[in-house]
């Protein structure tokens, strides 16, 4: 087992891959006003429909597609930002606190990465084994992730915006994201070097790709490697602290209780507050280093096809990459109950610090037998994800404890899918030949997590003496139990959980008219351990009025089995959390125990929690299509996607009660508890609207201009109720103040969390050897629930993206660029917390990072 990163390692393989040959990447200077557009009528598609290649807008389904030279475009490192800054219906979660800031959710009209499948090349990529919990999607599942996939070896992206469960899978929900790499010839490359605006920490980062293709035979067959290095430093941008008592007296004791704690006398204990006070006004109210974690990683990839007969073909692609992070927590203050002066005279920032491999190999082979076009594929993937610390304590272990942690919890998820698909076209009478299509699918997936050293997790205790912190505010009060800001996987914790997956599909389009196509499918799944059985079906429709002018829709439905993480995943998690002292009317920040339970565990049955239940869907949609040009083309195509049984995660759940309930079996080291439930029911309605225009200027050069507009709006129409044992025999809830099981914060985060609205513009133009870039993204208004009913609204914000290139000699580019040109952040609305000065920025639908500037050579022989 892997307990530590290779990066080092890795990176000198990495670089010397990348600087052996002239530094060169995917030219991404002179803006592309041809087929890399979203909406763009003329781009020839693989994705949604099976058979006969077809354009955008011959598409019976809605689809963008964005080439490699658009993501490069945007200036984005990660992948997920770059493609939400060129779709409107996608948005880039933004996570900044904890071990889950690696993993940013795209989302996909208003729904989480649950309910959108990835697929590459055509062939599905597997998960991540760590799960998602962000400020915007806290259901659990752990989606694909999508910034371990080289940048360089993508040659476009096609997104199918509308549900394809009984063509895919059954979990393709919301749409399809299908990564086509490339097969380029030649050797290109690009450096990119780039600073924030305004952030503290580490605000620089660069990255290097390269990319190499060359033919294989003399029949068609090529093979391109790919790969990308790159560094993010570890930045924040939290406003200052506004509770400066860094030292003194803590809020919840009094001189009295020092004084009879301590030994020391009322004379001495003034004394020392007033020390301690002339101190506080020295700090310089740094609370908290959430935001961008530090990120050292590299991606390699490859594509490759051999043509062995002309009815035979062999085909391989895969990806491998390695990512470091470290993360940094809200501060531990030297006067709170989890720190010693011996190992922290001022306090300390803990860190999380995460390894992670991850890696996908598909081999296949595809040709014509008896008629059939057949492809036959295997694809093996695996995410491994190795959590540890390289500054933390475990207070409860006192003064002597460690502050370097090698082993806290390990994650690994894989995946082994086998598929088999035949297509041919059949001359029936029609108007054009009837496309049959059928195939099938085994799929073994598997999720374990391993538990850490059991230093980290074996009972401990600490009770405070004299010396033990400068003051002695503490002596007598019991020390923080958990290794401070990490997750933590005990014994009892550990998973090991797999299921198969069956699947069979039939697919056919038939033309009755030249101008109207119908297409109709249906797909039955099994799943081994008892999820369910589903048939999925699809019937859409494309009816071609006149060449300028087409209608198209869709209806069908979908199902979407428990996650492996939503059902096997627990963990403890040493983190802080604002409590309310009665006693002095005071919130304040405390190191906290949380569990994340399953339904099957003690915890989660005497609390109330359920096995899972799959979710169904049902969708429609409808759309038109118009291209009165060869330059303009426009769609508009509206949806609704209704969900049952939603899963999500419950509220924190704690109060007097439901410690008296893990009391009394033996549980009295947990403050908060969790876990997933089948929490809504509901219904998503939208539109997007996409206008694209590309021209020729004559000697004044090329334009192209894209609009790009979404709507889409959730509502839950349905809750569950509060489990009975949550409640007392009188009916009274036995969930503390703050604490709801599944309340309007929850509810929040399906229903209004998310924009309501986005939109896309997009300026390219190009004269010899310059061109521009610009794109503005409106993000619109969105409101942050909260329990206790205390909304946060935030207003709607523009971010603009801006670059400026030249082809300065035949193989080489020079560009200088700004991601989110004018320094935009989320609104400062609401309270936040004084402690630590995070929470003033809302949760944001765009990064928070503010403005990010950069330059960029690219070469490209």
């Amino acid at each position: 087992m892997k307990y530590t990163g290779s990066y080092l390692h890795s990176t000198a393989l990495a670089a010397a891959l990348l600087f052996s040959t002239p530094l060169a990447a995917q030219t991404v200077a002179t803006p592309d006003t041809s087929a890399d557009a979203a909406g763009d009528s003329g781009t020839i598609i693989v994705t949604g429909v099976r058979g006969a290649p077809r354009t955008v807008a011959e598409s019976p389904a809605p689809i963008d597609v964005v080439g490699a030279e658009k993501l490069q475009g945007t200036g984005s490192a990660e992948f997920g930002e770059a493609l939400s800054k060129l779709l409107p219906s996608l948005n880039f979660g933004s996570t900044n606190a904890g071990v889950f800031s690696i993993g940013r959710p795209v989302t996909n009209r208003g729904l989480s990465p649950a309910y959108t499948l990835v697929l590459v090349n055509g062939k599905r990529r597997h998960n991540g084994a760590f799960l998602n919990n962000s400020p915007t999607d806290t259901s659990g599942v752990n989606p694909v992730d999508l910034d371990l996939i080289p940048t360089s070896a993508i040659d476009r992206i096609e997104v199918l915006k509308d549900s394809a469960a009984a063509q895919y899978g059954t979990d393709a929900i919301a749409g399809v994201i299908n990564i086509q790499l490339a097969k380029k010839e030649g050797l290109s490359g690009d450096f990119t070097y780039g600073t924030l605006y305004s952030a503290n920490g580490s605000p620089d980062s660069w990255k290097g790709t390269i990319r190499y293709g060359t033919k294989i035979g003399d029949n068609g067959g090529f093979l391109t490697i790919s790969g990308d290095i790159r560094k993010r430093g570890g930045a924040w941008w939290n406003l200052p602290a506004t509770d400066t008592n860094l030292y003194g007296l803590p809020s919840g004791r009094t001189v009295d209780q020092v004084v009879a704690s301590s030994g020391l006398t009322r004379a001495q204990v003034l004394a020392n507050v007033a020390a301690a006070n002339a101190r506080n006004a020295q700090w310089n109210r740094d609370g908290a280093h959430n935001g961008d974690p530090q990120i050292k990683a590299f991606n390699l990839g490859y594509n490759a096809e051999l043509p062995v007969t002309d009815n035979v073909t062999l085909y391989s692609f895969g990806t491998y990459g390695e990512r470091d992070a470290q993360i940094g927590n809200n501060f531990r203050r030297p006067n709170g109950t989890a720190n010693f002066t011996a190992l922290f005279p001022d306090g300390y920032y803990p860190l999380n610090n995460i390894a992670e491999d991850d890696f996908q190999f598909v081999g296949g082979l595809k040709g014509v037998l008896w008629g059939w076009d057949y492809d036959v594929s295997s694809s093996f993937g695996r995410n491994y994800s190795h959590q540890y610390s390289k500054l933390s304590i475990r207070p409860s272990l006192g003064p002597d404890s460690p502050t370097y942690w090698p082993n806290l919890a390990n994650f690994e998820f894989r995946q082994w899918t086998h598929n088999v698909d035949l297509h041919r076209s059949v001359d029936i009478g029609l108007a054009k030949p009837l496309e049959i299509s059928v195939g099938g699918e085994y799929r073994l997936d598997r999720f374990r997590t391993f538990a850490g050293d059991p230093l980290a997790y074996q009972p401990a205790t600490y009770t405070f003496k004299p010396g033990d912190q400068q003051y002695d505010w503490n002596v007598g009060l019991a020390a923080s139990p958990v290794v401070q800001g990490a997750i933590v996987l005990s014994p009892a914790d550990q998973a090991d959980i797999s299921r198969k997956v069956y699947a069979g599909y039939v697919d056919l389009g038939i033309y009755p008219l030249d101008a109207w196509y119908i297409g109709a499918a249906i797909r039955a799944e099994h799943y081994s351990d008892g999820s369910g059985s589903p048939i999925g079906l699809k019937l859409n429709s494309r009816y071609e009025f006149s060449p300028a002018l087409a209608i198209r829709g869709t209806v069908g439905t979908g199902f979407r089995a428990p996650s492996l993480t939503q059902i096997g995943y627990a963990q403890t998690d040493g983190r802080t959390a604002l409590v309310f002292n009665p006693a002095t009317g005071v919130t304040e920040l405390r190191p906290t125990v949380a569990k994340l339970v399953t339904a099957d565990s003690t915890v989660g049955q005497l609390l109330g929690a359920k096995p899972l239940k799959a979710e169904k869907t049902w969708n429609a949609g409808l759309g038109l299509v118009f291209t009165p040009a060869p330059s303009l083309s426009v769609t508009l195509d509206g949806y609704y996607i209704r969900i049952r049984n939603r899963i999500e995660r419950t509220g924190r759940l704690f109060g007097t009660g439901i410690s008296s309930i893990l009391a009394a079996n033996g549980l009295s080291d947990i403050q908060q508890v969790e876990y997933f439930i089948n929490a809504a029911d509901t219904s998503t309605r939208g539109f997007d609207l996409v206008a694209d225009y590309s021209t020729g200027l004559g000697d004044l050069g090329k334009l192209g201009v894209t609009l790009a507009f979404n709507y889409s709006r959730t509502k839950v129409t349905n809750v569950i109720d509060t489990p009975s044992q949550l409640f007392a025999a009188n009916g009274t809830s036995l969930l503390g103040a703050g604490s709801v099981f599944f309340g309007g914060d929850k509810i929040g985060e399906l229903e209004v969390l998310q924009p309501h609205t986005k939109l896309v513009s997009t300026f390219n133009w190009s004269k010899g050897i310059f061109g521009i870039n610009v794109t503005a993204t409106r993000y619109g208004k969105y409101t942050q629930r909260t329990a206790a009913g205390d909304d946060r609204h935030f207003g709607a914000k523009i971010i603009t993206d801006a670059s400026i290139s030249a082809k300065v000699t035949r193989f080489a580019t020079l560009s200088v660029g700004a991601t989110n040109l004018f320094d935009v952040r989320p609104e400062t609305n609401g309270p936040g917390s004084p402690q630590t000065g995070q929470g003033y920025y809302g949760p944001s639908p765009f990064n928070p990072a503010g403005g990010y500037y950069y330059g960029r050579i690219a070469l490209a022989f």
